[in-house]
């Protein structure tokens, strides 16, 4: 977000451009607002969420054809004539078929993955694109013309000096409901989605519902794009909705600046400008005509995909001085929080639990319970299924026999979202964060299933109540685990050490009665072990069950209150520290045996 001062020039200069500017600079900045909405929902599509899409050209097309059918009524039927002729109920039309028609391609495109998802995007934009070139009483392929100009207020917006604002108004309008978007728990769990679907389950984010929402965003932002431009063009044909264009659209997004913001509109600008000038420069350079433009976009492409792939927002605020802002710890009332367990209440057990991967069996009869107010360590050797087994039982993975209980529970079946709802929260192996958001952002994705407020109220900053205290919440867990001082640093920036050590603090902010943590004390220091250590007996103390699976010896055996031991996917042994150290078949699995 550019500081207030740099807001404010900036929309000083967007009131004043039509009164300053020639009717073709006008007319360029028209369509840089219009590209702008289609690239603003690439960003959060795109670049927050991780989901490319070839096909947004063809939503706007949506939103065109559906105003212009409506709004030229003598193309109506006698049933549907009340009901057309104005572009308002052409808006309120594009909107709702354009939403329906979204929703039904992103529940079946959105299950795609890799590059199966964007060869997905290309598949329905161009049948969309044929669609509207085929059906002939939208036109065919040359289109519809007589749409009306649009009318605010008695107004006729026929001159594009006056259509200027209603567009620029629609994209100052997007970014802002963007930005508030992303600035609240609904946008966490948006972000989230880059650190992986595994991470954002296990933290409660209904991962399949964000991809949809944002799908769906990107779409109405594309189809309020394709509305104005029918008004202001007063025809439409399919050309501008072809693949070609879409392609054109992420392009304009990932050369702004892919998970910015404002990088919509700088990428929209920069490319329409350089489009203009190059269509104008190169036939007199070349000799020749011909979409030699289309050239020098591929090479431009593949330079900042190597240079600069942050996209030319990042580079051009580091040019702008700016002010640091002075941050303070967010103060709010608690979060309700759940009952503590009873000391001793066993909160998971798992029964003959196996797990088979084809032929390969990762955990075979497999028993274990953890109760309140213990540490259970899980040791074993590389290899030995820990790891599968802290997957079976958190719910990434099911298991293929057996049954797993947590608070008397049978969860077997149940996904790591709603084992996460029901209060059990994990670490992982391999560190899963979200690096280029802060220390206290990347925690407070943990508190997810303590808030409520859905998509609608974070658009309009109608939660700022509960985001207070689910910040709040955050720093809290954040001061706990001893990072109070990298609270408002990158997570990208910590050591490794100190990453781990906010995943448990991610992991606290969800109120869980059991911690999973896989490999906590991987890459601490001493130091940062023994507080490590101290946390986890203050957690013990206060009554939650920890599962603890660590390489550490010296870690554990001075920690666990209990330990069982792994290997091959079987249980060899189980007991205290002091009688799992001395039992043979452990010496066996760890030392290859003793005299």
């Amino acid at each position: 977000m550019p500081s207030r001062l740099w807001l404010a020039g900036f929309l000083v200069l967007l009131l004043v451009a039509p009164r300053l500017a020639s009717e073709f600079h006008v007319t360029l900045l028209n369509y840089i607002g219009l590209y702008s909405l289609v690239a603003l929902g690439l960003v959060l599509l795109t670049g927050v969420g991780g989901l490319t899409s070839f096909g947004q050209a063809a939503f706007v097309g949506l939103g065109a054809y559906t105003t212009a059918y409506l709004s030229t009524a003598g193309s109506l039927p006698g049933w549907a004539a009340a009901f057309g002729g104005s572009p308002w109920v052409g808006l309120l039309a594009g909107l709702l078929l354009t939403a329906a028609v979204a929703l039904v391609l992103g529940l079946l495109t959105l299950r795609l993955s890799g590059h199966y998802l964007p060869l997905g995007t290309i598949a329905w934009g161009i049948s969309l694109y044929f669609l509207f070139g085929n059906l002939d009483f939208l036109g065919g392929h040359t289109g519809m013309s007589g749409i009306p100009a649009l009318s605010l207020f008695g107004v006729e917006l026929k001159d594009g000096r006056n259509f200027y604002y209603m567009i620029w108004t629609a994209v100052l309008a997007a970014v802002w409901l963007t930005h508030n978007l992303l600035d609240s728990r609904e946008g966490r769990a948006i972000r989230a989605l880059k650190g992986g679907v595994v991470m954002a389950e296990s933290m409660g984010v209904d991962t399949a519902r964000s991809k949809v929402v944002i799908f769906l965003i990107a779409a109405l932002f594309a189809c309020i794009s394709g509305w104005l431009y029918a008004h202001l063009q007063r025809f439409v044909n399919p050309t501008p909705f072809g693949l070609h264009i879409g392609i054109e659209y992420l392009f304009m997004a990932v050369v702004g600046g892919a998970a910015h913001v404002w990088g919509a509109l700088l990428g929209a600008g920069v490319i329409t400008v350089l489009k203009q000038w190059l269509q104008d420069w190169l036939p007199k350079l070349l000799g020749a005509s011909g979409n030699f433009e289309m050239i020098v976009f591929g090479v431009m492409m593949i330079f900042v995909l190597q240079r600069a792939r942050d996209g030319l927002w990042p580079i051009l605020t580091r040019l702008i001085p700016q002010r640091r802002k002075q941050r303070e710890v967010p103060q709010a009332e608690a979060l309700p929080k759940k009952s503590v367990p009873q000391a001793g209440q066993v909160l998971l057990e798992a029964r003959n639990v196996v797990k088979r991967f084809g032929g390969l069996v990762a955990n075979n009869n497999m028993n274990l319970t953890v109760k309140a107010g213990e540490i259970m360590a899980l040791i074993g050797p590389n290899g030995a299924g820990k790891s599968t087994m802290f997957n079976c039982v958190s719910g990434v993975d099911s298991a293929t026999e057996g049954e797993v209980l947590f608070c008397g529970q049978v969860v077997t079946q149940l996904n790591s979202r709603q084992i996460a709802r029901l209060g059990m929260s994990r670490t992982f192996q391999h560190v899963r964060l979200l690096p280029t958001m802060s220390v206290l952002e990347n925690a407070a994705i943990g508190g997810h299933l303590r808030g409520s407020k859905g998509v609608l109220p974070a658009m309009l900053h109608l939660e700022r109540g509960e985001e207070a205290r689910l910040l709040a919440e955050a720093a809290r867990q954040v001061e706990r685990v001893g990072l109070k001082e990298s609270m408002f640093e990158p997570a990208g920036s910590l050591a490794l050490g100190q990453q781990r050590t906010l995943e448990i603090a991610r992991a606290l902010c969800a109120d869980p009665s059991l911690l999973l943590l896989d490999e906590p004390a991987a890459g601490l220091r001493y130091l940062e072990k023994q507080a490590l250590a101290e946390l986890l007996r203050k957690l013990r103390g206060e009554g939650m069950g920890i599962l603890l699976v660590e390489h550490d010896m010296d870690f554990v055996m001075g920690l666990a209150d209990r330990v069982v031991v792994m290997e091959f996917g079987e249980k060899i042994a189980e007991g205290l520290p002091d009688e799992v150290q001395r039992d043979p078949a452990v010496l066996e699995a760890y030392l290859g045996g003793v005299d």
